[in-house]
């Protein structure tokens, strides 16, 4: 089955996988979806990720391990949500000046810019734009 929209099914994955409590998700493999988990661990959203290889190159996997806090009984997802902002129906892009603060700078904008994909905060700092893929919070 094909995906028109990979970036959201990740994000439903991993929302659906926090909802019923699962320890990890997996997911099929991109390049930009490896980049978006590697921002995710960077910034304390997720433990850990890694990408499984299959028998072909395409069949490769990427398995992203969810983060919790408290005890086992009482435990609650470190991420409280996920917005996709850009679609491939309406695509959304700022200027460096218009990158949102996502709650205040409580969460965190993930964008795709010229000098690759990072977060609102790094775009700030490089004075970059670029398509504003979602906001995790």
């Amino acid at each position: 089955m094909s995906v028109n929209d990979p970036i959201s099914d990740m994000l439903t994955r991993i929302r659906n996988g926090l909802m019923v409590q699962q320890s990890a998700v997996a997911m099929p493999n991109s390049k930009i979806k490896v980049e978006i988990a590697r921002i995710l661990k960077e910034e304390g959203y997720i433990e850990d990720f890694e990408v499984l290889e299959g028998e072909q190159p395409y069949l490769a996997s990427l398995r992203v391990k969810l983060k919790y806090v408290g005890e086992r009984r009482f435990r609650r997802p470190v991420i409280t949500g996920l917005e996709r902002v850009s679609r491939p129906g309406r695509r959304f892009y700022t200027r460096k000046q218009d990158i949102p603060w996502v709650l205040s700078g409580m969460g965190i904008a993930i964008l795709s810019t010229p000098k690759g994909v990072m977060t609102g905060q790094r775009a700030r700092q490089l004075n970059v734009g670029g398509e504003l893929l979602c906001k995790i919070w």
